[in-house]
């Protein structure tokens, strides 16, 4: 930086509500990641970019058994009339797209459930500065390995190889801490309207919705940082609200 110049550090903050067990929050995830990446790498000389994401909760369906049995994909191919092949068709389509962004999504191995005590978990690594790598390993878990986070062991396992201590994770889940939280995220997407994930609001003040492209999630950030009073609303693919039939199954 040349000599007289001071380095001005502007924050933008950004809100995702999402559910663990949702396919698009996971690709939405990883795509936001990027664009933010790309965000802060464009920023002009003497200016840095700062950007704090915060997740929330999210559940898609409260009134999911800890563990449902039996093939996701049929189990949604029945419960909204569509056939087998266009369940896997679209299936794998998510795949196709969750690899372009360096994720592997394996839809045959998926086991749906309540995500509630999962959220809990992420409450808590929240609270030990560790939502980041327990995030990661717990979704990782659900979308790639088969992992069921209605099973308590299997959550419990998770939570420490993203690096909480399992006494700590089991006195939680044996208790009802965090759960006030994860409700309270729910209740503030009520207020404001959410009613499908992934969903972004920007600076507190602007939605974006859906499973955007990278360079879609790109120009949404670069226009809240050009002109936050006239920032567009933009959708993409997510759970909630579906009709046809939800990747999610809820």
């Amino acid at each position: 930086m040349p000599s007289g110049l001071r380095r001005i550090v502007v924050g933008m903050r950004i809100d995702v509500w999402f559910d663990l067990v949702c396919p698009f929050c996971h690709v939405g995830r990883r795509r936001l990641e990027l664009a933010v990446d790309q965000f802060v790498a464009g920023a002009e000389d003497g200016e840095e970019r700062e950007v704090d994401v915060v997740w929330h909760s999210y559940q898609l369906d409260r009134s999911a058994p800890a563990v449902v049995e039996g093939s996701n994909v049929d189990r949604i191919a029945a419960k909204y009339g569509r056939s087998r092949e266009e369940m896997v068709a679209q299936h794998e389509s998510m795949a196709a797209d969750a690899a372009e962004v360096g994720l592997d999504f394996q839809w045959d191995k998926v086991v749906a459930g309540n995500s509630f005590d999962a959220h809990r978990v992420l409450h808590l690594a929240r609270a030990r500065g560790l939502d980041k790598p327990v995030t990661d390993r717990v979704m990782r878990g659900w979308y790639t390995e088969g992992a069921s986070l209605g099973d308590t062991d299997t959550l419990v396992r998770l939570a420490v190889e993203g690096g909480l201590g399992e006494k700590d994770v089991r006195e939680m889940l044996g208790s009802d801490d965090f759960g006030y939280d994860v409700r309270a995220d729910e209740a503030t997407a009520n207020q404001i309207g959410i009613t499908a994930v992934p969903t972004y609001v920007l600076d507190q003040k602007f939605a974006v919705t859906g499973a955007q492209p990278v360079d879609g999630l790109l120009r949404a950030l670069e226009l809240v940082w050009e002109d936050r009073g006239n920032a567009p609303e933009a959708r993409g693919g997510g759970c909630g609200g579906c009709e046809g039939g939800c990747a999610c199954g809820a």
